[in-house]
């Protein structure tokens, strides 16, 4: 494997200082293919962005997935910037300026989204959504564990997001 190139004392468009990182590399992600794998680091104001894009042009994706064990926690998930993931009853993440791209499992989407609704159960003031925000808490522990069920959607209009699996429904994106 190719090591990562990198670009250093680049200007970083917040802090206008020379301190940005600029890394991309290449790698081979199995039964995806060919990826490149983008990043840029501001050491001094710690702005970071990141991206993932298939070598190959791919059409939109939709792609959906049930969880149903432990085990499925360790599929794979590839998430471009431009990609929503699709949580029912729980969440859906969409992309914006500050979208990033990442490679990582299902666990790592779940532990996401666990700590936002975290973050949202100790800022909310009502009692009623701090209920809220911990039944979600304990449905997604419960998937965590493969106690309950749980189905997960990625759209992405540039396809170049997956979920690695022969669980997966892949479905044209409308």
């Amino acid at each position: 494997m190719e090591k990562p190139e990198t670009i250093e004392n680049q200007e970083c468009p917040i802090c206008k200082t020379k301190n940005l990182s600029m890394t991309q590399e290449e790698i081979e992600i199995p039964f995806f293919g060919k990826t490149f794998v983008f990043s840029m680091t501001c050491s001094n104001c710690k702005y970071h962005v990141a991206d993932v894009e298939a070598a190959e042009t791919k059409e939109p994706i939709k792609q959906t997935i049930e969880i149903s064990s432990e085990e499925d926690m360790k599929i794979r998930v590839i998430k471009s910037s431009q990609a929503t993931i699709k949580i029912p009853h729980i969440t859906t993440i969409t992309p914006g300026p500050a979208s990033t791209g990442y490679i990582t499992n299902i666990e790592g989407i779940l532990r996401r989204v666990k700590h936002q609704v975290e973050v949202l159960a100790d800022e909310a003031e009502d009692n009623d959504e701090k209920k809220k925000a911990k039944k979600m808490i304990k449905k997604l522990n419960k998937v965590m564990w493969g106690d309950e069920k749980l189905k997960i959607t990625i759209e992405d209009p540039s396809g170049n997001s997956a979920i690695i699996s022969d669980k997966t429904e892949s479905s044209k994106l409308r």
